[in-house]
């Protein structure tokens, strides 16, 4: 039993501020888009099944598991990666206060928990760290740097 080519669909997507034209195989998750096919490796395949949120973006703002998303659901839409953020010489003030307040370990689930902190000044949360730990539960640190991150995202709220 041969198996068959999927179809492959050409669409629209604005990446960190730059509209593209891409075609790509109608199975094609938007992580494995802007992995793959855009060069964009900050986004992370952390387990492809959308429980640790290292493949987190925003899409129109808001935030989103890229592995769960197909590609092609986003045309005409506009997608942030942590690379859309900030640069080495201008940080974003997240990204500034992950360093200020040592908000990461290894770095593998940084660039997701970032995005998601981002996301996080803009939707209603409560004062406490328990309010921010629950609004970023959907990120997973393997290395246990939830103390840094909560300290990170209350320094970038109270900066903002």
């Amino acid at each position: 039993m041969a198996i068959s080519e999927a179809p492959i669909v050409a669409f629209e997507i604005t990446v960190n501020g730059e509209a593209r034209r891409v075609a790509v195989d109608v199975r094609t998750t938007l992580l494995d888009l802007l992995r793959e096919h855009l060069g964009l490796p900050g986004t992370k395949k952390g387990c492809d099944h959308g429980q640790c949120g290292a493949c987190t973006v925003h899409v129109n703002g808001r935030r989103v598991n890229s592995c769960l998303s197909l590609a092609l659901m986003h045309d005409g839409e506009e997608i942030t990666t942590i690379e859309g953020l900030g640069t080495p010489d201008a940080l974003h003030p997240m990204q500034a206060a992950f360093v200020a307040c040592d908000g990461y370990q290894c770095g593998y689930c940084t660039s997701g928990q970032i995005m998601s902190a981002v996301a996080l000044l803009k939707e209603p949360c409560g004062p406490d760290d328990a309010s921010v730990r629950e609004r970023m539960s959907g990120n997973i640190c393997r290395c246990g740097a939830y103390p840094g991150i909560v300290q990170a995202v209350q320094f970038a709220y109270r900066n903002s």
